[in-house]
């Protein structure tokens, strides 16, 4: 018997997982659903909207607005967020060693796979230097047929390494998230470091189905590529 590696290939979320961007985005949406008139608030705006893709909530800013959201819009939430990206977006700590250590360690089976659209994938993997380690392998939800919390995203990014789902580990912070990495088949890690509102909580990751918890980065490499018996 020889020792192989637990999985086939690691897949990442982006948002929240490689980039530190929530609060931003987050922060870009209220401002902009406080001029439609809804004062909502930090903890609620980041509990309904996180993780989740904004074309598909839309439903709840008209109840709470009685706007119709247009696609003029979203354009101007993408414009507006992407502003606040290019100016303030930082990594997650240790993300970047991390997803470089693993990509090194997994021979180049790594993906991104977000919820996000493409464009705002590519523009936080370049901006945190990270565009060079998922080259070729970003994937939006919102280019597939259904988004997060479906699983269409990691079985394509799954599909794209011709790997088998069941072989990946995921790699995710919301509850959406981690029902989609468990949707796909994949063994999901929920990563929730201390004091975040950004970030589900442990327990509500665990009750999704992840079946690993982990607070900081560092900890990534090890917990992802930790050796298997094979018999």
């Amino acid at each position: 018997m020889g020792e192989v590696g637990a999985f086939d290939a690691v897949l990442f979320d982006c948002d929240g997982v490689l980039v530190d961007s929530e609060s931003i985005t987050n922060g870009v949406l209220r401002e902009m659903l406080h001029e439609l008139g809804w004062l909502v608030s930090q903890e609620d705006c980041f509990r309904l909207f996180v993780g989740r893709a904004l074309r598909d909530e839309t439903a709840i800013i008209t109840a709470h607005t009685g706007f119709v959201v247009t696609d003029a819009w979203l354009e101007e939430f993408r414009e507006r967020r992407n502003a606040a990206l290019v100016e303030r977006l930082q990594p997650i700590p240790g993300a970047v060693v991390a997803a470089s250590e693993i990509n090194e360690l997994m021979d180049g089976r790594i993906a991104c796979a977000s919820g996000a659209d493409l464009g705002k994938v590519q523009l936080q993997l370049r901006k945190v230097g990270l565009d060079q380690v998922f080259a070729g392998k970003m994937f939006s939800g919102m280019d597939q047929a259904h988004s997060k919390p479906a699983p269409d995203v990691y079985l394509a990014a799954a599909a794209f390494m011709n790997i088998d789902p069941a072989k990946a580990a995921v790699v995710e912070d919301t509850v959406p998230g981690v029902t989609a990495g468990v949707a796909a088949g994949a063994t999901v890690f929920g990563f929730c470091p201390p004091g975040s509102l950004a970030h589900h909580p442990p327990q509500a990751l665990l009750d999704a189905g992840a079946t690993h918890i982990f607070a900081s980065m560092a900890d990534l490499p090890a917990l992802v590529g930790r050796p298997v018996r094979a018999g």
